[in-house]
């Protein structure tokens, strides 16, 4: 029989097959990656002249929008939201609308066409966290912006338009409703028990050992007891922390290393899955909550989301997480 379990972060219920989960390689339909080639790609070293100019780059050698570096930051060249302009809200009856105002940044990974964040050495792991960082720093400084939003999309059944290992950044006036359901949960969480949600869901992880993947001193990485998604994991800070851009240098490498582990992990067992990544963390500008505790959800894409799941609010989870946990754990 399978069991119903209710989220204690956002109360949402998840239909967990307990029983007889799906086994890796029966997600054999999934449409994978693939590499067709550097040839023409806009994120390749010597391409630099078809992206807009760079913003910031991590480089060794050149000046900038040239070859030489080894992290490239740049406008995305369709973005979703225009930094330039005011927000000029307003109402229309019942209907409110602001300017898209926002910031739609690309963080290219690697030169490296063919090497996916999944397989990078340690130092460029850590590279790719300082990126994150340092356009977070930035432009939390614009009073414009509530909230900034670091993704990845892997794959086009991901959303990626490009091969090319990438991320985005998209800053936002407004706090998206996925996280203010987190936040108003958490603080109602921590009114009632004068603690914080996520650390008690740590630490009740912790103890039980079942849906641990990988850790290490200052990062936590799990298989959550309500997840979603099939081999869905996320990644959180041990000690209590509400924003990512509050990250403490010696935390960079460590998270950049279990960020880079937990994919490798995904891609040895599941043959390479498509998979979104998003980090959560506090509101800025004068709605941060200190209740909050930033994480990182990964989601590989193995399932379809079909009309029970968007009529209900109920996912239904073919792989229980422990069953996860015993898959990874042991993956170098």
């Amino acid at each position: 029989m399978s069991q119903l379990r209710r989220d204690p972060i956002t109360g949402r219920w998840i239909i967990i097959n307990t029983e007889k989960s799906v086994a890796p390689d029966k997600f054999d339909y999934v449409e994978r990656p693939v590499k067709k080639g550097a040839k023409g790609c806009p994120f390749c070293p010597g391409n630099e002249r078809m992206t807009p100019p760079e913003i910031i780059a991590h480089r060794r050698v050149g000046e900038s929008n040239s070859p030489g570096w080894w992290i490239r930051v740049v406008p995305n060249k369709y973005p979703a939201l225009e930094i330039e302009g005011e927000l000029a809200k307003e109402g229309i009856g019942v209907f409110d609308k602001i300017n898209g105002i926002g910031a739609h940044e690309v963080i290219i990974d690697s030169p490296d066409h063919f090497t996916e964040l999944s397989d990078v050495d340690d130092k460029q792991a850590e590279e790719v966290i300082w990126a994150y960082l340092g356009r977070s720093i930035d432009l939390r400084r614009d009073k414009r912006f509530k909230y900034i939003l670091v993704f990845r999309n892997y794959g086009m059944a991901a959303g990626a338009s490009l091969e090319h290992p990438h991320s985005q950044l998209i800053a936002l006036p407004i706090v998206p409703k996925r996280v203010n359901e987190e936040i108003k949960s958490s603080s109602e969480y921590f009114e009632y028990k004068e603690r914080c949600v996520f650390c008690d869901l740590l630490r009740q992880e912790m103890e039980d050992k079942e849906r641990i993947i990988c850790e290490n001193k200052h990062f936590f990485c799990f298989a959550p007891f309500v997840s979603r998604f099939p081999y869905e994991m996320w990644i959180i800070p041990k000690k209590h922390s509400s924003d990512f851009s509050l990250l403490e240098k010696e935390e960079v490498r460590p998270l950049g290393v279990i960020l880079r582990d937990a994919l490798h992990k995904l891609k040895v067992a599941l043959n390479d899955p498509p998979y979104n990544f998003i980090i959560h963390t506090s509101p800025i500008n004068g709605h941060e909550r200190e209740d909050y505790h930033w994480h990182i959800e990964i989601m590989p894409k193995l399932v379809q989301v079909a009309g029970f799941e968007w009529g209900s609010g109920f996912y239904i989870n073919p792989v229980a997480p422990e069953e996860v946990s015993k898959n990874l754990f042991g993956i170098e």
